[in-house]
């Protein structure tokens, strides 16, 4: 094979591509990024097996062919070359390296024959719907930081994503949950979702779709089996098997009769949280929430190191509360409201609290106390 290419063109679908290949593989040729050029075009492919990120760019081909070569390596060398290069890349006459020249520079890399690359995106997908990339990431931000990392709840490491049917219509629904707290955010259903199956996403996959949908008004087209999913935006293809499990029932932990309402300015309340959360161990992150008619009193107290305390005005009429939660969950929610004022509905000190944006029905957040 001989190609030519921009630079830029080659280091932007590296650094798509190359993020899938683990740094440590047992499998060389897990290590290695599929290079194939024809007609005008180069197509990169990266995997783990589990996920597949392929992406084709434009290239004066002057001769046909395909090869791999090491995937954080040729990215590492593109990327330290200079803006504007122009970069060839040729077989040697024996197959046996790739010779990468741009300017003076020149580097020759191992090869692994192209026929040992895996290809795991074979199959049928029963489902197909596009949604805006704007929709897509709103399901991924709003639920991301909620996904379980316990191994042993493998079917709770990754989003579940499904569809229902609400007094809005139907809507597409991503959730996220590690057990304390659950996140749950959905748009309206795109046609061609109705009766898909509920699938989980799993956590890197997550993260890939996340960096690839950067257009808020780019489409991403959906496609889904009972066992993959794949991702089409733009050049880029993202296709990744789904975990095999069953989620939760997580209707039962949301909570439909907590009477007590609080609404609070979001930004005040997250700088009062982590003000005082200063004082907190890393082990016992627990703020104490001291809820009264107009206020609330924060309270954090450290055997070790001391205590701190902060008043912040809130809209509040029920009976006095006293409840405590994890500081650290407390900022990572209200980190993801969008909107001025939070809104906390309680039951009691020992159960699931809901936050949410005033007014907002899209996303929702349960969070479970700490005793303090």
């Amino acid at each position: 094979m001989k190609v030519t290419l921009e630079r830029t063109d080659l280091l932007k679908s590296l650094t798509h591509v190359h993020r899938v290949v683990e740094r440590r593989n047992t499998i060389p040729i897990l290590s290695n990024v599929l290079l194939r050029c024809d007609g005008g075009q180069l197509a990169l492919k990266a995997t783990d097996l589990d996920l597949e990120i392929s992406e084709q760019i434009p290239a004066h081909v002057e001769q046909p062919g395909a090869t791999t070569v090491p995937a954080h390596m040729i990215y590492d060398i593109v990327r330290k070359l200079p803006e504007g290069a122009q970069v060839s890349l040729e077989t040697s006459g024996d197959n046996a390296t790739l010779e990468l020249r741009a300017g003076r520079s020149r580097f020759a890399l191992q090869m692994l024959p192209e026929a040992d690359f895996p290809d795991i995106t074979a199959g049928e997908f029963s489902h197909a719907f596009t949604l805006t990339g704007r929709d897509l990431r709103l399901i991924i931000d709003s639920t991301q930081f909620a996904i379980s990392t316990e191994e042993t709840r493998y079917y709770l490491n990754g989003i579940y994503m499904h569809t229902v049917t609400t007094e809005a219509g139907e809507r597409f629904r991503g959730v996220a949950t590690d057990g304390h707290r659950l996140a749950r955010a959905e748009v309206p259903a795109p046609a061609g979702a109705s009766g898909m199956p509920g699938i989980i996403v799993p956590r890197k996959t997550v993260g890939e779709m996340q960096k690839l949908l950067e257009d808020p008004e780019a489409e991403a087209r959906v496609e889904i089996s009972e066992a993959k999913i794949r991702i089409t935006t733009g050049n880029v293809v993202l296709t990744s098997k789904l975990i095999d499990g069953t989620f939760p029932d997580y209707g039962r932990v949301i909570p439909q009769n907590n009477d007590k309402t609080m609404l609070v300015d979001r930004d005040d309340f997250k700088a009062a949280v982590d003000r005082v959360s200063t004082i907190s161990s890393e082990r016992g992150r627990a703020v104490k929430l001291a809820i009264s008619e107009g206020r609330m009193v924060l309270t954090v107290i450290n055997p070790d190191s001391g205590s701190a305390t902060e008043e912040v005005a809130v809209d509040y009429d029920s009976d006095p509360l006293e409840i405590g939660f994890n500081s650290r969950y407390l900022l990572e929610i209200t980190g993801q409201l969008r909107g001025d004022t939070a809104s906390f509905s309680f039951a009691d000190a020992g159960a699931p609290t809901l936050i949410q944006d005033q007014g907002a029905e899209d996303t929702l957040y349960v969070l479970m106390p700490m005793r303090v």
